[in-house]
């Protein structure tokens, strides 16, 4: 089933446009070796904010030839979409029909123990005679590809234990498991684990417009 490992550079927090998107095609978990790549850099047709530029370097003028970004297309045939904290992307390129694997989510929940997160941290360590290396040019999208790569990879060997199968369903269930929250992470009740949580606020917040998909089963369980 076609997975690729997707990365994208936007505008930055308001109306994000993408600006930059690279992807890696991989047939299958049990051979990581992608067969495809894909960079593209794209005209946003607005400025990009300061915030944005800070963190990729990518500067108005150097887009200026570049396509409209809205040229950009997943790849056909694209069953899954995998990457670093994967749903700000997916929200960036019109919410596709994709299932999402999320590293970030996995890796909070294969390696709680961890001070940070990041995927520079994890980068160190997964691979910290590497990492400051593969750093030096993190934050353009075709560098993020291969960094989550590299984190898929660690992730691959963690699973690879399993009683069956490890296909890209199969780690994409663990990734909706991983997704669900076990405490509060806001409101009056943050830090409480959610299945101490007052069964009135619960419903009040299940009320709520807009209440993240995940949690609402964590608060339904």
């Amino acid at each position: 089933m076609p997975a690729i490992v997707f990365d994208l550079e936007s505008t930055g927090i308001k109306d994000p446009r993408v600006i930059e998107a690279a992807w890696l095609r991989i047939a299958d978990p049990s051979n990581l070796t992608p067969y495809d790549f894909f960079v593209q850099r794209y005209n946003p047709g607005k400025p990009i904010e300061l915030g944005a530029l800070a963190t990729h370097h990518i500067m108005d003028e150097d887009l200026v030839d570049c396509p409209p970004h809205t040229n950009f297309a997943l790849p056909d045939g694209v069953i899954y979409l995998i990457g670093y904290n994967i749903d700000y992307d997916w929200t960036v390129i019109g919410q596709p029909d994709v299932k999402r694997i999320c590293l970030l989510a996995l890796c909070r929940h294969f390696f709680p123990s961890l001070d940070s997160h990041t995927q520079s941290a994890l980068l160190y360590h997964f691979a910290r005679n590497r990492a400051r290396d593969l750093l030096t040019k993190a934050h353009s999208a075709d560098q993020d590809v291969q960094n989550c790569l590299i984190i898929l990879e660690s992730i691959v060997q963690l699973l690879a234990g399993a009683t069956e199968p490890i296909t890209w369903e199969y780690i994409w269930n663990c990734s909706e498991k991983a997704r669900i929250p076990t405490v509060m992470a806001f409101g009056k009740h943050k830090g409480v684990p959610i299945k101490n949580v007052p069964a009135d606020y619960k419903r009040w917040l299940l009320g709520q417009p807009d209440v993240d998909p995940y949690l609402a089963k964590a608060l339904r369980a």
